[in-house]
C-alpha cells in the first residue's frame, strides 16, 4: 500500500495573506455592526428615516456593500482554511475588490483625504504584492489543491 503525500499545510508566507483576510473580515464586521446599530437606537433610527430619500438610499447601499464584503470575505476565509483549489482565483478577485472599494472611499466617502489615501495605498500595496505571489508561487500551487 502506497501512501499519498499530502499537500503542505498553510504556513510560512501564506500566513500574511490569511492575516490580511482576517483583518478585513474583522473590519467589515465592525462596519456592518456600525450600520446596523442605527436600527437599535431610537434616536438614530428616527434621524436616519427622517432624512431625504437620497441619504437613506446611500445609507442602504453602503450597508448592502458592507454586508456583501463581509459575506465574500468570510467565504474566502473559509476556502482559504479548507485549502480549496478555487482560493487563488478568488483571493485575487477579493484583493482587487478591496482596491475598488478603496477607490470608492477616496472618491465618494465623506472622510478626510489623508484617511482615504492611506486606505487606498494599503489596498494597492497588498494587491501589488499578493497578486503576483498567488499567481506564481509554487507554495500556493502545492497548498491549495483540495476540492
Amino acid at each position: 500500500m502506497t501512501v499519498q503525500p499530502s499537500a503542505p499545510r498553510i504556513g510560512g508566507w501564506l500566513f500574511v495573506p490569511l492575516a490580511w483576510l482576517i483583518m478585513t473580515l474583522l473590519t467589515s464586521t465592525l462596519v456592518v455592526a456600525m450600520y446596523l446599530s442605527a436600527f437599535l437606537s431610537p434616536d438614530l433610527r428616527q434621524a436616519l428615516f427622517s432624512q431625504e430619500h437620497a441619504f437613506t438610499l446611500q445609507w442602504t447601499l453602503s450597508l448592502a456593500t458592507s454586508l456583501l464584503v463581509w459575506i465574500y470575505s468570510a467565504w474566502v476565509t473559509w476556502i482559504f482554511c479548507k485549502r480549496s483549489r478555487r482560493l487563488p482565483r478568488h483571493y485575487i478577485i477579493w484583493l482587487l475588490l478591496t482596491v475598488l472599494l478603496a477607490i470608492k472611499t477616496f472618491a465618494f466617502s465623506p472622510v478626510t483625504d489623508g484617511a482615504a489615501i492611506k486606505t487606498l495605498l494599503i489596498a494597492l500595496l497588498a494587491a501589488s504584492l499578493l497578486v503576483p505571489y498567488f499567481k506564481r508561487s509554487q507554495r500556493v500551487k502545492t497548498t491549495f489543491i483540495e476540492h
